[in-house]
Parts: C-alpha cells; structure tokens; sequence
C-alpha cells in the first residue's frame, strides 16, 4: 500500500511539472503603414532596371547616329 502511494506522489508531481512548464504562445501583430511617397522594392528595382536600359538605348542610338 505503501509503494502504491509513492508511485502514485510520483506520477502526480512529474505530470505537474512536465505540464507547469509548457510554453505559451502568445500572438502579435504586425503593423505596416504605408505613404504614398514609399515605393517597393520591386518598384525600385524596376527604376534602376529601366534607367540602365535607356543608357544603353541611348549609347547604341549614338553609336547609329556617328557611323551615319
């Protein structure tokens, strides 16, 4: 009788610590304002793209132009 009750004030305090020490979760939320002035990084990317190929636009233009 005795032995049972010491397994059983065993098992009782290994699940309350096993459950005592689970981690919560917690949710946050992430918050994004966006202006109208702030472009994307796609956006600017396509700028930069843009810009680089209306220089070469341009060269091969200039090129076509001297050899006329």
């Amino acid at each position: 009788m005795r032995n049972l009750m010491l397994v059983m004030v065993i098992l009782f305090s290994t699940s309350i610590v096993f459950t005592s020490c689970r981690e919560t979760t917690t949710t946050t939320k992430e918050v994004r304002v966006e202006t109208i002035e702030s472009k994307g990084a796609i956006e600017r990317a396509g700028e930069k793209v843009d810009s680089k190929v209306n220089e070469e636009i341009d060269k091969t233009i200039d090129k076509i132009d001297s050899e006329e």
